[in-house]
């Protein structure tokens, strides 16, 4: 038996070295590169592990259709589409890359945990609670990082460390001070990786906070249609959306809308007009659909376990206006949801495909109730925090 093992690893151990001589390199490009598990694919795209920034140099060893595998690590492969990809047809990979020293620092806004490398490589983010940690995993890379240094001006950092999870396998573990997480942007500055890190608003309150309103749809992307009426999700979403932005502005708080009229827009510049604002939260309406007639009521989405809480509490006061309860889904591939640079929460408020619930979809008084208890969900969030 232990020679039918060894057997299997060297065949795999010869298998991969094959596949290894005929690699070649990329670098990312464009705004929002990211990385997918698998080749898989449904209406929201295939399963992603992560956004990279630009230049982040990958090495690819096999192409599936549209997509690059890539080698992350010994052990760990992912895909890219090719588009988001130029070829490295010039580059000598090193020996062995080494990370370097860490410093942990603060300005007036941000904390920063910069980790020094001696090139651009791919990495992932975690997000972790109980205790609150971002988990940063750095590929291809071994560590020669002798100290770690951790400024005072650094609040919302308390402690951070690594450990080498594999051969080529870095993982930088960044303790937060506050069980919330409020957001974080992972980039390079130069060859230094660099996560910028969000600190908790001093105040809680709704007034002191910048809050994004995303009606979704709009333009040529009508979204769904009601089931006896035709009426289109895109009007609708953005009435809810501009009843949610009253409401806001009622309680004081900031408002962006990433529209406020019947404008056509891609997910990317929903997400990089979001990001350039740099808002508390982002709260997305949407109107859900279903083959099944019968299927009806409420849901929130979370991509990130850090920012569940808030859509648990949006959820949780939609459920007083009498809808049924669709539920709480997390881990959500879609892409208003896959940034990690502030809390955010998907509303798909009621069903279009359901006659009960497109009645009171097209009730402009259900969009005022709407508005009012994603905003009282909002509030509770936060009191809870500050409890």
């Amino acid at each position: 038996m232990q020679q039918c093992f060894m057997f299997l690893a060297m065949v795999f151990t010869l298998a991969a070295q094959a596949q290894d001589s005929q690699s070649f390199y990329v670098r990312t490009k464009g705004n929002l590169p990211f990385l997918e598990y698998g080749t898989g694919d449904d209406r929201l795209g295939g399963a992603k592990m992560t956004y990279l920034d630009s230049n982040v140099l990958l090495k690819v060893i096999d192409s599936a259709a549209t997509d690059y595998k890539v080698r992350l690590a010994q052990n760990f492969t992912a895909f890219i589409d090719k588009k988001s990809v130029v070829l490295q047809p010039a580059y000598k990979p090193a020996a062995q890359q080494l990370s370097s020293s860490f410093l942990i620092n603060g300005d007036t806004a941000f904390d920063y945990a910069a980790i020094q490398l001696a090139e651009k490589l791919p990495y992932r983010s975690i997000q972790q609670i109980n205790p609150a940690r971002i988990v940063i995993d750095i590929f291809g890379v071994a560590s020669n990082t002798n100290w770690i240094t951790q400024r005072s001006t650094a609040t919302e950092i308390s402690n951070t460390y690594y450990e080498q999870a594999g051969d080529d396998v870095l993982r930088v573990i960044i303790e937060l001070k506050h069980q919330q997480h409020w957001g974080y942007q992972v980039y390079y500055n130069g060859n230094r990786l660099t996560v910028k890190v969000k600190r908790q608003p001093q105040k809680l309150k709704l007034n002191k906070l910048l809050i994004a309103v995303d009606a979704g749809h709009g333009g040529d992307n009508s979204g769904a249609t009601g089931v006896t009426t035709g009426i289109l999700e895109k009007n609708y979403t953005l009435l809810i959306a501009k009843q949610l932005q009253a409401e806001l502005l009622k309680n004081g708080a900031a408002v962006f809308m990433t529209r406020d009229k019947d404008t056509a827009l891609s997910m990317e510049e929903r997400v990089l007009a979001v990001r350039q604002a740099n808002p508390g939260l982002l709260i997305s309406i949407h109107l859900n659909s279903s083959s099944r007639d019968s299927i009806k009521g409420v849901s929130t989405y979370y991509r990130y376990t850090g920012f569940r809480p808030l859509s648990q509490a949006i959820l949780k006061n939609m459920l007083r206006l009498n809808l049924a309860e669709f539920g709480n889904i997390g881990s959500f591939n879609f892409s208003l949801s896959g940034p990690t640079e502030y809390p955010n929460c998907l509303v798909e408020v009621a069903f279009l495909s359901n006659r009960e619930d497109e009645l009171k979809i097209l009730d402009p008084a259900f969009h005022k109730l709407v508005a009012k208890k994603i905003v009282a969900g909002i509030k509770d969030w936060l009191k809870e925090l500050d409890d």
